[in-house]
């Protein structure tokens, strides 16, 4: 069991703010979550449908999405951050 935290328009799209997801054995890396997400119905798809722009971080810490899930006590999944 993951707990997935959503933000900004990802969370919008999603319709909600977090949640607790068994992964299949298959789900190995960052990127494989965003696309085994994508599978979990119209919402997803829509809040992902440009998986590599979307940030992710592990634990509260930035990573690629090469990097291994293993362990991960909490998941982020961010849009394109914009600022200046």
């Amino acid at each position: 069991m993951v707990k997935l935290v959503y933000f900004a328009w990802v969370r919008e799209r999603i319709g909600k703010p977090e949640e607790e997801l068994d992964l299949p054995t298959s789900v190995v890396t960052a990127g494989d979550l965003i696309e085994h997400l994508r599978g979990l119905g119209e919402e997803y798809e829509n809040a992902l449908q440009f998986p590599q722009a979307i940030r992710v971080a592990i634990n509260q810490e930035h990573v690629e999405h090469d990097e291994p899930i293993a362990g991960a006590g909490e998941i982020g999944l961010f849009p394109p951050m914009t600022g200046g």
